[in-house]
């Protein structure tokens, strides 16, 4: 069965459409940027201002080309979104409805996937210049069609989740391997000293298949993981402000600089060891993130026109147990909406999940038993929230040089699974 991953960027640019491409881009980038030095650095990241376009702590200095692109965002829809109930119209589908499925060969399915032919429960139509077909639950993206490329022709090597989510991750479909956000992190260091090269936003839900090892460093320095960031939460970086009543910043300050003087101490005895001075960086990074990212996660910076577009008109309060569109919209649009902060501010490679591991009910877009009840809420949410952000980037000059992909580990077959589910497979 076709696999498929569209990459929302301008179509004349859509050769870097695979996760295993991302290490072959950091590599570009590192060997011209030192050459142009900050002047671009500066007039597209404000905060990067003085610091060279390659970064601090990059690892190769000297680009062979100039770069086409400075900053990644990759959209992860966990659990394999259905292509063919978002943008990969059939006709024949609708025609042979409700008939026998014969794909001509022995196919493997995941679970019992194999029932009669089914069409989208979402109806199709005409979008943009292209008159590209979306389905209704991912129609505000209609707006933004003719600045995507949609690639139809991709297949997977596994039906198994895990092993797809570390492919879409990291270019490899076992364990053990850097992921994508890691080698650009590497490759390139950092454009803002005061905040991480690579960072996460996964679903408020829980991890997706593998958890952060889809965005380990592996056998990179450990310093290259990608940072996790809760948007939603009253704290967005887990133990980055202290809480306990009884601690003053002075003390916390002392305290810093104690434990960095013992680690010092450790690491310097022990060379060759990444971990340690992994976090000793890591505390260095703390500190300078305690000024500076509680202003990059400042919504109330943000016109309320702004906020609307992202499909956060509808945030606090308490959301009901079913899965619904406000409740995706808000999240995964305030994920977006603090993307866009984060790459003007210099962060480099960005993380969006939505869906979690498995569970009942369904909370990912793993929907073997009812395509309509899952992907509808969950495709209508991203939708909002992608359109948004590239319009946004689009309004200011950003797009032209940041790829935005979406991806999944794989799609879903054109059979039915029970009566109103689909299964998958390679």
């Amino acid at each position: 069965m076709t696999n498929w991953a569209p990459a929302f960027l301008p179509t004349r640019r859509r050769s870097l459409h695979a996760a295993s491409e991302f290490a072959a881009l950091a590599a570009s980038i590192m060997l011209h940027e030192e050459s142009t030095r900050s002047a671009q650095a500066s007039a597209v990241f404000p905060a990067a201002e003085g610091l060279d376009a390659v970064g601090a702590g990059g690892t190769l200095k000297v680009l062979h080309h100039p770069p086409k692109a400075r900053r990644i965002i990759q959209l992860f829809m966990g659990g394999a979104a259905s292509h063919l109930d978002l943008w990969d119209h059939k006709p024949q589908l609708e025609k042979h409805h409700g008939e026998p499925s014969s794909f001509g060969e022995k196919v493997e399915a995941f679970q019992n996937g194999l029932g009669p032919w089914m069409k989208s429960p979402f109806a199709f139509r005409p979008y943009g210049e292209s008159g590209k077909f979306l389905s209704d639950v991912v129609q505000p993206l209609g707006a933004v069609v003719d600045d995507m490329a949609f690639i139809h022709n991709m297949s997977g090597r596994t039906g198994v989740h895990s092993q797809a989510t570390y492919l879409q991750s990291t270019g490899f479909d076992r364990p053990g391997f850097p992921g994508m956000g890691a080698w650009v992190t590497w490759a390139l260091g950092s454009l803002n000293e005061n905040l991480p090269t690579f960072v996460v936003l996964p679903d408020h839900r829980g991890f997706a298949s593998n958890g952060p090892r889809n965005w380990a460093s592996a056998f990179l320095p450990a310093s290259s993981q990608g940072t996790i960031i809760y948007p939603q939460r009253e704290q967005p970086i887990e133990d980055l402000q202290a809480t306990a009543d009884y601690l003053t910043p002075a003390g916390e300050a002392d305290g810093r600089q104690l434990l960095q003087r013992l680690n010092a101490r450790y690491n310097s005895q022990r060379p060759g060891d990444s971990r340690l001075e992994s976090r000793l960086r890591s505390y260095e990074l703390a500190g300078r993130m305690q000024l500076s990212a509680p202003e990059a996660f400042d919504l109330s910076q943000e016109t309320a026109a702004t906020k609307a577009m992202y499909g956060l008109s509808e945030t606090g309060g308490s959301w009901p147990a079913e899965i619904n569109i406000p409740e995706e919209a808000e999240y995964f649009g305030r994920k977006c909406l603090i993307a866009r902060r984060l790459l003007e501010r210099g962060v480099r490679f960005i993380q969006i999940w939505s869906g979690n591991d498995n569970g009942f009910p369904r909370r990912n877009w793993d929907s073997h038993e009812d395509i309509e009840r899952d992907h509808k809420p969950l495709a209508m949410g991203m939708a909002i929230g992608t359109a948004a952000l590239l319009k946004d980037l689009k309004q200011r000059g950003l797009l032209e040089d940041t790829i935005v992909l979406w991806t999944t580990e794989f799609g879903r077959m054109p059979s039915t699974q029970g009566s109103k589910g689909r299964d998958h497979n390679p």
